[in-house]
């Protein structure tokens, strides 16, 4: 099941308090970048972010899911109603993740 337009502007809105956030479309689902990082993506109408560390200790209780058959698990981002949570999540994410590589 491919995810809805409407949920996508639903989270963009809850994240619209942050810089850098974008998007792209890839096989009927959304990936979310914070500042260039790959923080998660929306997938069947969830979105999960990446378990890193921070992640995992600001989303204790939320189940490691798949975002699709043969993909690592993410974290079910169960604060997304509530725009600051969800921000400081995403910015947590991304702090965890390592610089990008630059291209040639």
């Amino acid at each position: 099941m491919a995810s809805g337009r409407e949920y996508l502007d639903f989270v963009l809105e809850q994240l619209s308090g942050l810089e850098g956030v974008s998007h792209r479309a890839m096989m009927g689902e959304y990936l979310i970048y914070y500042q260039g990082k790959l923080v998660g993506g929306i997938y069947d109408d969830r979105f999960l972010v990446k378990p890193t560390a921070s992640a995992k200790g600001m989303l204790p209780d939320s189940p490691l899911e798949l975002p699709y058959e043969g993909a690592k698990e993410m974290l079910l981002a169960d604060c997304v109603d509530d725009r600051e949570a969800l921000c400081v999540l995403v910015e947590a994410v991304a702090a965890d993740l390592p610089e990008g590589k630059k291209k040639k």
